[in-house]
């Protein structure tokens, strides 16, 4: 199976979902926090909601992929649990003892069983123990509601732990504590996984921190990184370096956001929605800057810059100009719906996109600018804060020809110019991962 991700809006044909399940309901008013959950989730209702957003998908031609499956199906494969088992053992919280308790516990389940494990997290309550089968000390010391392995309930926003451009698959490397064995799940999907062979990587979970909601391919051979909360400049900088070795872009963008949990990742200010329009919010589309990242003869990464976001984007797409549509006229209703990820919609293909439905003003907007908006139910899925594109991460969508790249749009909206074919070399051979040099 051929994966080929070249932009944010081209024909989406398979896309990576998790529906959510047990791991939301180990949520509490204690640990939502901690979990990164702004509240707690009605996970019945988030699961209706959820089921819709796939419906809505594969109603438009989208094959829907479940990380749950696709995890089962490899952890069929010897190496595949040994590896996913010594990872969560690695938990140095755990102690010898019990970190000799939860192997035996792990190593009697079938590869669905330890999938819902990995996921949902291994409470307090359900390791056995027994005199002949003792927990130690650490688990004596536990409270009878702890997790003995945490759960992963942001696996929900499947954008996050990997990304794709062109034929090869990026595994991030997640900056919160509480994600980091999301990564360790969907490298063993895509290692292992007969879908997946033969996969080759532009990024690992063991490089800088990167995290793929700031990662936005704006055009091939374009890349845009934010820089803030979650991706550092090392790993914006890691980036540019992998993709120009491979010959995967020919400019980054680097972006810096607010490190605020409102603008947690660049895909929260910002999306595309056609192949010269962006969806952004109003507060920061005229201050929004960027660092234009070119490789130079000797290879090494040349910055220039900073630029208005929004003038580097262009230039580097190769447009006069692109067409921004903002979140919301109001300065209050812009900032509401831009917290309720009015700005993270998923393109279906151009000027067809995702968005929650609550955020009533932005979708007006997206439609006077001639762009049709799927409407999806988010009032629980968005209590992890993150959206459509936070939810998905697209394996397959085709290429942009050139007809589409010159498609007219509404005359009151068209600033857009003539758009030269960015032509890319084949991507060079080579093994599954990139090192870091």
């Amino acid at each position: 199976m051929t994966h080929y991700v070249d932009s944010e809006v081209g024909r989406l044909g398979t896309v990576l979902l998790h529906r959510p399940g047990p791991e939301l309901a180990r949520l509490t008013p204690r640990n939502n926090d901690s979990l990164l959950f702004d509240g707690i989730p009605w996970v019945a209702r988030a699961q209706e909601e959820h089921d819709a957003f796939a419906a809505a998908l594969r109603e438009h031609g989208v094959e829907v992929l479940y990380i749950g499956t696709l995890l089962a199906e490899a952890l069929a494969v010897p190496d595949a649990r040994a590896e996913l088992t010594e990872w969560a053992l690695r938990e140095p919280r755990l102690g010898e003892t019990l970190r000799r308790r939860v192997a035996d516990h792990l190593a009697y389940l079938d590869p669905a069983g330890l999938a819902d494990v990995l996921i949902a997290g291994l409470a307090h309550e359900e390791l056995r123990t027994s005199s002949e089968r003792p927990g130690g000390l650490v688990y004596a010391l536990m409270g009878r509601h702890d997790f003995v392995l945490d759960p992963l309930p942001n696996l929900l926003f499947t954008r996050d732990s990997s990304f794709w451009i062109r034929d090869h698959a990026g595994v991030t490397s997640l900056a919160m504590r509480a994600r980091r064995r999301e990564t360790n799940l969907t490298d063993t999907i895509y290692r292992y996984h007969p879908r997946f062979a033969g996969t080759r990587f532009v990024y690992g979970s063991e490089l800088e921190h990167l995290e793929g909601g700031d990662v936005l391919l704006l055009a091939p051979g374009v890349v845009a990184v934010g820089v803030g909360e979650r991706t550092t400049p090392a790993g914006a900088e890691r980036l540019g370096r992998q993709v120009f070795a491979t010959g995967l872009a020919h400019t980054l963008l680097v972006v810096p956001i607010a490190q605020e949990r409102a603008t947690m990742h660049l895909d929260t200010v910002c999306t595309m929605v056609d192949v010269d329009a962006v969806l952004m919010y109003p507060n920061v589309a005229d201050s929004l800057a960027a660092y234009t990242v070119v490789a130079g003869p000797d290879g090494e990464p040349q910055v220039d810059g900073p630029a208005p976001f929004l003038r580097a984007a262009a230039d580097a797409m190769d447009l006069d100009s692109l067409r921004v549509i903002d979140t919301g006229l109001h300065p209050i209703t812009a900032e509401r719906e831009q917290w309720d990820d009015g700005n993270n919609t998923l393109a279906i293909a151009p000027r067809l996109c995702v968005a929650y439905e609550r955020n009533v003003e932005t979708n007006a907007k997206l439609e006077r600018a001639g762009i049709e908006v799927v409407r999806i139910a988010g009032s629980e899925l968005g209590s992890g804060r993150g959206g459509p594109r936070c939810m998905s991460c697209p394996l397959v969508r085709e290429p942009l020809p050139t007809s589409t790249l010159l498609a007219s749009v509404p005359a009151a909206e068209t600033v857009l110019g003539e758009v030269a074919p960015t032509g890319l070399p084949p991507a060079v051979p080579g093994g599954r991962r990139l090192s870091a040099d």
